[in-house]
């Protein structure tokens, strides 16, 4: 398996700098960002999602994955979230933080199919770091699941926050119950304009318990990209999304329960258009009703 070196990353950090959007260069005061509840730290409101997109470690992932990450800090974005079972991603994921010196600048989320000791290890080991910023139980299913271990880990100082995730709706109930009983600092949950389940179970209870919300599939799997293809952007919906990635991604944001997009991609020209959805204005509750109408309709 080929490493990317410090030489190999400063290279294509140099050609990402090269051709790095214009809204790259913009003060980082006019990101949108999000209070964490539980704490009141302020993270920016898109981040990256790597399931399916880093999960092989041949030297073509590896390379889109450091231009993909580059961009994302180059923008002022922070959040990346993976998990053990997605593939290689984490090594990826270490090898692009290392070899860049990056670790300080991102907020690494990752997470784990059981609370087990030796996978946490391996997660650490393949992220090339001592402390997450955020670790979580993966796909929940059981509404007498316990956090303690997750609880404990966070007292050791292995990680500064603890989540939940899911993003089959027959287990939103199993959610539900932990999320109401176990009260952490995140849940993780499948939220897109044209599925919006979460939004009426997930997000009242979640800002009721003071837990951020990560919201995954934000695309609908692709769904929405395939009902708008060869469509424009409605002239009512110009003056805040400059594409249809910021469209979806800004119905989103424009719920302040929602903490984090992350939205994934392989893609730097993709991160760059996606992480313009946390700059310029929010559509009103009126744009967004007339938002979920228009994607109804298709």
């Amino acid at each position: 398996m080929t490493r990317m070196t410090r030489r190999d990353f400063a290279a294509l950090a140099t050609a990402a700098l090269l051709a790095r959007p214009a809204f790259a260069q913009t003060n980082e005061t006019s990101l949108i960002t999000r209070a964490i509840p539980s704490t009141g730290e302020r993270v920016p409101a898109v981040g990256l999602g790597t399931a399916y997109v880093f999960n092989r470690g041949d030297e073509q992932t590896r390379r889109a994955a450091a231009q993909v990450v580059l961009t994302l800090v180059e923008a002022g974005g922070r959040l990346i979230d993976t998990a053990s079972s997605y593939g290689d991603a984490e090594s990826v994921l270490g090898d692009v933080i290392a070899s860049a010196g990056l670790r300080d600048k991102v907020f690494i989320a990752t997470k784990l199919e059981e609370p087990d000791a030796a996978e946490l290890k391996r997660s650490l080991t393949r992220l090339k770091t001592a402390k997450l910023d955020l670790l979580q139980l993966h796909n929940v299913r059981d509404p007498r699941q316990s956090l303690a271990q997750f609880k404990a880990w966070k007292a050791q100082g292995i990680c500064r926050y603890i989540g939940m995730t899911s993003t089959f709706h027959g287990d939103f109930a199993a959610i539900e119950a932990v999320l109401g009983r176990e009260k952490p600092d995140f849940v993780q949950v499948d939220y897109s304009l044209d599925d919006r389940d979460a939004e009426k179970r997930i997000l009242p209870l979640a800002a009721e318990v003071k837990a951020g919300v990560l919201t995954a599939l934000p695309f609908g799997r692709g769904r929405l990209f395939r009902a708008v293809r060869g469509k424009a952007i409605p002239d009512w919906a110009t003056n805040f999304a400059g594409s249809w990635a910021q469209f979806f991604l800004k119905y989103l944001l424009a719920d302040e329960r929602v903490t984090t997009v992350i939205p994934g991609t392989s893609d730097p020209a993709h991160m760059a258009d996606n992480l313009g959805a946390m700059r310029g204005r929010l559509p009103d509750l009126d744009q967004r009703k007339r938002m979920t109408a228009f994607i109804d309709s298709l």
